[in-house]
């Protein structure tokens, strides 16, 4: 058992985060004032954990205060929905596509779905795979400064550098495809999908919000579904169905029109220390998505939108140069 730190991104940002490894896989440690433990990149990973006892025994060992965690979490594939261990246990909402062939999930789609992949290809929209290479990066740099907010909120990705934007798709590009909208030569979108054996998760979707009118993000999840239906992909992942309590949001209204529904997956919580029993108790590791009522949560977010609009209106308004007083 290594004990070291690793890179991994948060909210848009590279950061060094506690990590030891166990079993062939590397377990990261995040959180403040309850420290969780997971497989590093386990959404993206092709295996499910195996053996779980042993990562249990290897975080509750640990002499290492950093690696010290309190809830040890990990979880199923969609694939494999029954619980098959008997930890506490709490079930996942995730956004699948239980895939068998293309033209059946075609048909499956609402009509205006279906139009509007139509309307991408009559107003010139072509999508198109491409290799991990300058080219493509460039073309997401293009498409994350399309516009400094990203629905309802600061977009994470704006102005980040050639650099920064190559290091944030780098990982698992043996196993993943690019997909990219274009319309007179200029990239209006990107969609990055992950293989995992029968599974393939959809890891980032960013159409151009200029360039909505002529639905790129329709066009290029169909054509993921297409190349998923060929590749013998028997369920399509495109992360949380519900995001703790917040149900009602484009997003998720995206995903229904476009074939996703909800499966419900096993996620465990192990906890490892006396805090983290009372915080699985007590569902504290929910965070607020997860603990407060829809209703409240949606009362915060308009709140959110109203002040990032407000902020927006008075950086406008500074940024106006101002007219020198006329001597008359």
């Amino acid at each position: 058992m290594d004990e070291s730190l690793v890179e991994m991104s948060m909210k848009g940002k590279w950061v060094k985060v506690p990590a030891l490894a166990v079993n062939g896989n590397v377990i990261v440690v995040t959180g403040k004032w309850i420290k969780m433990a997971a497989v590093h990149e386990e959404e993206w990973a092709e295996l499910e954990v195996d053996h779980p006892e042993r990562y249990v025994e290897a975080l509750q060992h640990t002499t290492a205060l950093r690696q010290r965690a309190d809830i040890f979490t990990f979880s199923q594939k969609p694939t494999t929905t029954v619980a098959r261990y008997a930890y506490p246990i709490e079930n996942e909402s995730v956004a699948v596509i239980n895939l068998h062939t293309f033209q059946e999930w075609w048909e499956s789609l609402p009509q205006e779905s279906r139009k509007n992949v139509r309307r991408a290809q009559k107003r010139g929209v072509l999508v198109k795979v491409k290799e991990f290479d300058d080219e493509l990066i460039r073309g997401i740099v293009d498409v994350n400064n399309d516009s400094p907010m990203r629905q309802g909120q600061p977009n994470r990705h704006y102005q980040k550098s050639f650099d920064q934007v190559k290091k944030d798709h780098s990982g698992f590009v043996d196993r993943s495809d690019f997909i990219c909208a274009y319309c007179d030569g200029e990239v209006i979108g990107f969609l990055k999908i992950v293989y995992r054996g029968e599974v393939a998760s959809i890891l980032q979707l960013t159409p151009k919000a200029s360039h909505s009118d002529k639905r790129p993000a329709n066009a290029m999840l169909a054509r993921a579904i297409e190349i998923c239906a060929s590749k013998g992909i028997s369920c399509v992942t495109y992360g949380l169905f519900n995001y703790g309590n917040k149900h009602n949001t484009p997003l998720r209204e995206f995903k229904v029109r476009n074939g996703f529904g909800e499966v419900m997956v096993p996620r465990y919580y192990v906890p490892l220390t006396t805090w983290g029993a009372v915080c699985l108790k007590l569902k504290l590791y929910r965070g607020l998505l997860g603990i407060l009522p829809e209703s409240v949560i949606m009362l915060l977010v308009n709140a959110r939108a109203t002040v990032y609009t407000l902020k927006k209106k008075m950086s406008r308004c500074s940024s106006t140069p101002e007219r020198p007083i006329s001597v008359r």
